[in-house]
């Protein structure tokens, strides 16, 4: 089911109180909104919620076997890169950054944040679908840059399907056939990326894929592999090998 509301302040927000006051929601509901007055992104930033644009959130129960809760940006990331490249077919300039956003070449278009409440995981996902932001010091795009973009309502619909799909292929056949897909769709290996990790300074490399736990593996100066497990991601263009 997709729930569609005119206004609220987060569509995360409000699943999770729902979920921390004891409401039961099924797997697979998305909570969809025309607009949010307090959307928010990674590191607390604003989400931007311009009309037209899809704001929305669905919710994930871990269930014993499961892989690990944090790979479910994984799964949103394929689910999210799936949807906008079915609205953009032949475009190869749509990949994926780790850990949880989409780019049109250098731009980014779409992003997604998870936040648990106790076994349930509440993703997030943001995309600019007519508009874009203004944000000092990095590039932004929307979809009708990039030609007609979708209804809103039928990308919400198309999102759904793909998120239950990934999610499917994520409990079946676990993170290792997942990863590689996700790869296929990102920059490419060797691309040399900086990378901003909480409480440590930052530390630049190039892209050595992912670990099986789906984590970022950079290939530092001197040959050694750091894996990240969590941290901010600046692509450097200039210095892909």
């Amino acid at each position: 089911m997709i729930h569609f509301v005119p206004e609220t302040g987060s569509t995360n927000t409000d699943l999770l109180e729902r979920l921390r006051a004891g409401e039961l929601m099924p797997e697979g509901d998305w909570l969809v909104a025309d607009r949010q007055t307090q959307g928010r992104g990674r590191h607390g930033r604003d989400w931007f919620d311009r009309t037209g644009n899809f704001m929305g959130s669905t919710l994930v129960h871990q269930q014993a076997g499961d892989p690990a809760a944090e790979t479910l940006a994984l799964v949103g990331g394929m689910a999210l890169y799936e949807a906008v490249a079915s609205h953009c077919p032949g475009n190869a300039q749509l990949m994926l950054k780790w850990p949880n956003d989409l780019l049109a070449g250098d731009a980014k278009v779409a992003g997604i944040l998870l936040e648990r409440a106790g076994d349930t995981v509440v993703a997030g996902i943001g995309v600019n679908l007519v508009s874009a932001p203004d944000v000092p010091g990095r590039e932004v795009a929307a979809l009708s840059d990039l030609g007609t973009p979708p209804d809103r309502d039928v990308f919400a619909a198309d999102l759904a399907r793909s998120f239950a799909a990934e999610l499917e292929r994520w409990r079946n056949g676990g993170i290792a056939p997942l990863a590689r897909r996700w790869q296929k769709a990102a920059h490419p290996l060797g691309t040399n990326l900086s990378v901003q990790e909480v409480g440590r300074l930052a530390v630049s490399g190039s892209f050595a894929g992912l670990t099986q736990g789906g984590a970022l593996q950079l290939r530092l100066a001197d040959g050694s592999m750091r894996a990240i497990q969590a941290g901010e991601v600046l692509l450097d263009r200039d210095g892909d090998e």
